[in-house]
């Protein structure tokens, strides 16, 4: 009996404890907040997580009625509970923090609680009126956590994905659209922070969205990693406990309500004690991090100054930057993202330990890498769409500041150098250097190339190799031989 309205009274092998009259979580999860006030974050920040464990739940009582080990009554009601939760509905119950010890007992109890309390509810019980429906026999019938948990983490991780990979592929087309827009404009192409040659600003845009396709396939490629599971495995993958046709049922129902192509794994034994399929995701997201973060670094240098920097191109002013300098702008959103991919790289060494630091037949570790990749992959998703929308859509080309600097690069005059010779190039080039003059006026001057031949081989087409050289051209070395290049120049 509780000892006030306000709270009811339920018991374990340990003894009892007061449960708040409203709670739909139980003595289970009470032990838990006591156990794990660690990251005072409950696993409820992770949508896609609690949403997996309902279907988890969902698919295991649907199993259970089919092969007969619990009956229609008691298991619609888990199933209409499991389906509130997944809805959106009570995710608010689901309190225990996401860093805990006990392998993710403490999370899959917290959501064996919930279920039957909702179960409860909805069949007109009161809440903890166990006999009738309990959390352990029958919402958890045919299950352990070994099994349920490794699960729920790779179901809500692949129903998570969907929407990173969306995200992905926005910020991929925005990096394509603003190619599209920036193809006409030359700028001087860098290695080792030097200038090189010239190429169009639209290539550089149009590298940033190639490259963010490929991460875009490789996560799809690893995310295959997780599908395979092991429900039916129970505590260590001797399916103890369960019904021989359990296995194959649970997975067919669970397959059919989360979309996702799952199989049954088939060694469970290997399954439940190996986790190197989170590795191996977790290691795509940290190279996709990471490749984003070098793209943050190349949008902060390509904007920095305005006046004293490259500035070449304009990033949104997002908000002032500073406290003591008037009209300081900072390039905030790329900076955030960075700080993203310092996280990521973190947390995927953090599930790199964790996965070596599993022992025998079972990984206790497994919540922490719960937490980690599920953290990444929700600031990633954040990041990328902060920096599609805060800033790669707003970005400007300054188009007369680069081209002057094409103009008076030394760089440019590697396109002539076919023309009029290593020798005359490496001169002109250090002339260009020392007076800062236009490198195509230094070669008309002197009298090496036409001006007409000089606009056309400096044109944004040959200069960023759009309008490849399609045969070999000759190089002068004399005065006599300009005529020849003359003639051949106008023949292409």
């Amino acid at each position: 009996m509780a000892l006030d309205a306000t709270t009811r009274t339920e018991s374990d092998s340990l003894g009892e404890l007061e449960i708040p009259a409203d709670a739909y979580w139980g003595i289970h999860t009470a032990r838990a907040l006591e156990n794990f006030p660690i990251s005072m974050r409950p696993i409820s920040v992770y949508r896609d997580l609690i949403v997996a464990l309902a279907m988890v739940k969902q698919a295991s009582a649907r199993a259970n009625k089919e092969i007969g080990v619990l009956d229609a009554e008691r298991a619609d009601l888990i199933d209409r509970a499991s389906q509130r939760v997944i809805d959106g509905e009570f995710h608010d119950q689901f309190v225990v923090g996401v860093v805990q010890g006990g392998a993710g007992t403490s999370t899959n109890m917290n959501a064996n609680e919930v279920i039957t309390n909702i179960a409860l509810e909805m069949a007109g019980r009161g809440k903890g009126d166990y006999a009738f429906l309990s959390p352990i026999d029958h919402t958890n019938r045919s299950q352990s956590t070994n099994d349920v948990y490794p699960t729920a983490i790779k179901v809500g991780l692949g129903l998570d994905l969907r929407t990173l990979l969306e995200e992905l592929d926005l910020l991929r087309r925005a990096f394509l659209a603003k190619a599209t827009e920036f193809h006409d404009v030359l700028k001087v192409g860098r290695t080792q922070l030097q200038d090189a040659v010239p190429m169009t600003l639209g290539q550089e845009f149009h590298g940033f969205a190639t490259t963010l396709g490929e991460d875009y396939h490789r996560l799809r490629e690893n995310a295959h990693l997780l599908y395979e599971v092991n429900m039916g495995a129970t505590a260590i993958g001797t399916g103890i406990t369960t019904h021989p046709d359990y296995a194959p049922a649970v997975i067919r129902h669970l397959r059919d309500i989360s979309g996702l192509d799952l199989e049954l794994a088939a060694d469970l034994v290997e399954s439940t004690s190996d986790t190197g399929a989170f590795m191996s995701f977790s290691s795509s997201l940290k190279r996709n991090a990471i490749k984003l973060s070098k793209i943050s670094n190349d949008l902060r240098l390509l904007s920095s100054g305005p006046q004293a920097g490259f500035g070449e191109i304009n990033l949104p002013a997002r908000q002032a930057g500073s406290s003591i300098m008037p009209g300081k702008v900072n390039p905030v959103i790329p900076e955030v993202v960075n700080q993203v991919a310092f996280a990521v790289a973190g947390a995927d060494l953090t599930v790199t330990m964790a996965v070596e630091g599993g022992q025998l037949q079972l990984n206790a570790f497994e919540p922490i890498i719960a937490h980690s990749i599920f953290q990444s992959i929700t600031w990633m998703r954040r990041g990328m769409r902060t920096l599609r929308v805060n800033c790669v859509d707003g970005i400007t080309a300054n188009r007369e500041r680069l081209g002057t600097m094409v103009g008076s690069s030394v760089g440019v005059i590697t396109a002539l150098t076919p023309f009029i010779g290593y020798a005359a190039a490496a001169a002109l080039a250090k002339t260009a250097l020392l007076t800062g003059r236009n490198v195509g006026d230094l070669v008309v001057e002197a009298e090496l190339m036409s001006r007409e031949e000089v606009d056309k081989q400096l044109s944004p087409a040959r200069l960023s190799g759009l309008q490849a050289h399609t045969r070999a051209i000759p190089v002068i070395t004399s005065p006599d031989d300009e005529s020849a290049l003359s003639a051949d120049a106008q023949a292409r």
